[in-house]
């Protein structure tokens, strides 16, 4: 039971914010790869990367709404689970559509304060396995993160901008399961069909300060939220010498969207060439173990060991790597990003609901002026995800061979507007 664990599909869902995390929550940040933090390039979607820089905006109301494609290309497995194998193994390729929405005021009062709002997906999204042994623990796993971030900013002085936000983060998410596992007998099987939901809040603040005209630094900051999970669960096995051989009622989850911390700097040159570097810390460490809880007692040891016993997940912080260029023409900005971006999952925890790699994603995007009021964006980000081999040796999991595949491919279109 412990060598083919069956873990949670929420939980794994939830934490593709990091293994398949969604930094580009708009046109420009899928441009640039997430590396706009530092610079203002007059965009709505200043509201949610770095609240602080509204204060540097056009005096005037900035509204962008977006619609992001984000496809997953199948992950394959080729190796032994347990004893048994071995396999060759591929999940079930991927495909979203994403709205998002980014608001920024004019300026407020005589301290010139700006607010703004923004309705972004930052993680979720879904991973199905068919074939057994992989949907044991990973049939389906289905989850839906929204944000909406309200932030202010306050201009300090004519360099500096703080800002401050509040995190609202509804969860929903389905999880399946179902297979046959090694104990007690050969031809044990286990399923388990969940539902849960939440809503739950954090914090965001950041700053933003111009020294000069060319020169941009920007820090912030995005507390840990954690996920508190409640729905329903039915449970089944046909183990039956020890009687219930069902669960049908309450569960619940507490997991963590983690906190992140962002410091970049942008040079802006005098042909209008802008290199931005951010540096990003993504604090997974909060993700220590995974444990379900229920109203009442599983006394079937199948049902308790599979879906009740706590399991260790010990996930690491990470570092990413972000470089953006951004080129501005008389009615033409042109964008393109690179991403260096590691892995939160280490091998002992490394399973088939989740099986990341460390990647490099590249970018590219513009936007076209078609007035002094409009524009529009399109942009692409392509993630290369490294192969992974893992050890039975030291997966809790009893894999043994490797992960291959498992791209992602990112498509948006932006339209922005000011009045």
């Amino acid at each position: 039971m412990k060598k083919i664990a069956f873990m949670s599909l929420i939980a794994s869902s939830v934490l593709m914010a990091g293994g398949y995390k969604i930094p580009e929550t708009s046109t420009n940040a899928v441009a640039l790869g997430a590396a706009n933090i530092a610079h203002n390039q007059n965009n709505a979607d200043a509201a949610y990367y770095n609240p602080a820089k509204m204060v540097f905006m056009s005096n005037e109301n900035h509204i962008e709404a977006d619609v992001t494609y984000i496809g997953l290309q199948k992950v394959k497995y080729n190796g032994t689970v347990g004893a048994t194998g071995p396999y060759a193994l591929e999940s079930e390729s991927e495909n979203f559509l994403v709205p998002t929405l980014h608001y920024v005021s004019p300026v407020l009062g005589d301290n010139e304060a700006r607010i703004g709002v923004s309705i972004t997906a930052p993680g979720g999204l879904s991973k199905r396995w068919q074939t057994e042994p992989a949907k044991t623990s990973a049939q389906e796993f289905t989850l839906e993160i929204v944000e909406v971030n309200p932030t202010a900013a306050f201009k300090i002085n004519d360099t500096l901008g703080f800002g401050v936000g509040f995190r609202i983060v509804r969860t929903s998410g389905v999880v399946k399961s179902s297979g046959t596992i090694g104990t007690p007998t050969p031809t044990t099987t286990a399923s388990r069909d969940m539902t849960g939901d939440s809503v739950d809040f954090g914090y965001n603040l950041a700053l933003a300060y111009k020294p000069t005209k060319a020169l941009e630094i920007g820090v912030t900051y995005r507390s840990k939220v954690n996920l508190t999970i409640e729905g329903t669960a039915n449970l089944a096995t046909n183990f039956a010498l020890v009687a219930p051989t069902t669960y049908n009622g309450a569960s619940g989850v507490t997991v963590p969207l983690p906190a992140s911390f962002n410091a970049a700097i942008a040079y802006t040159f005098a042909s209008k060439t802008t290199i931005e570097f951010v540096y990003e810390k993504t604090m997974w460490s909060a993700y220590k173990e995974l444990d379900f809880t229920y109203p009442t007692t599983l006394t079937n040891p199948v049902l308790s060991g599979a879906f009740d016993d706590p399991k260790a997940k010990n996930w690491k912080d990470t570092n990413t790597f972000r470089v953006g260029l951004t080129q501005e023409l008389d009615t033409l900005t042109l964008m393109a990003g690179l991403v260096i971006d590691e892995t939160p999952i280490p091998e002992e925890t490394l399973g088939f609901e989740l099986p990341d790699t460390n990647s490099v994603a590249v970018s590219l995007g513009g936007r076209y002026k078609i007035n002094d009021k409009t524009d529009i964006g399109l942009s692409a980000l392509y993630s290369m995800h490294d192969k992974r081999s893992v050890s039975s040796t030291v997966n809790d999991n009893g894999l043994n061979g490797e992960f291959t595949d498992g791209d992602i491919l990112i498509v948006s279109v932006g339209l922005g507007y000011k009045f």
